[in-house]
């Protein structure tokens, strides 16, 4: 499979990933595909001459989010403190900062651990609130607060916000 083949799939598998996690009544098997998806997307990403620490980080914040969805704390809280290390080793800021804390905020809440959950939460709500295009910032404070946000508690859910992410950059 050449570098072109690569980024296709990384692509293709982004979009699997987003379409199971849009879909309602998934059954055990597209949870494992789910999975699955998310994984392959940063593994042809990691093969495409188009990657970049962008494609980790946002493939990372992914597969964290898919084990969020999912309830599986440990695994969202892994990827998620391998996102935000990312985010920080390599300076990344805007939208991308935005999420990393999301994605604590999401794994702790999964994990019961409310106190961590909240603090991420208002640093991912101050971060999206800087993030420089509307657009993007639209993109994240209604991803924050979006059909998603189950696995955040009761106290988030009347709070403002404004988000966008992963299928667009990668």
């Amino acid at each position: 499979m050449n570098n072109n083949h690569h980024h296709y799939m990384g692509i293709e598998m982004n979009n699997q990933t987003w379409s199971l996690l849009d879909k309602k009544d998934r059954s055990e098997q597209d949870d494992i595909r789910m999975i699955n998806y998310a994984k392959a997307s940063l593994y042809h990403w990691r093969k495409s001459d188009k990657y970049t620490n962008v494609n980790e980080q946002r493939g990372k914040w992914l597969i964290s989010h898919v084990f969020a969805i999912l309830g599986k704390s440990n695994e969202a809280l892994s990827y998620a403190k391998e996102t935000l290390k990312i985010t920080n080793d390599n300076n990344l800021k805007d939208f991308d900062l935005a999420f990393a804390y999301e994605a604590m905020a999401r794994a702790y809440s999964i994990a019961n651990n409310q106190n961590e959950s909240k603090e991420w939460y208002k640093k991912a709500k101050v971060a999206g609130d800087l993030i420089v295009s509307e657009k993007d910032k639209e993109y994240f404070i209604l991803y924050l607060n979006s059909k998603y946000k189950k696995s955040f508690p009761s106290c988030f859910h009347g709070q403002k916000s404004t988000n966008y992410f992963l299928g667009v950059v990668l």
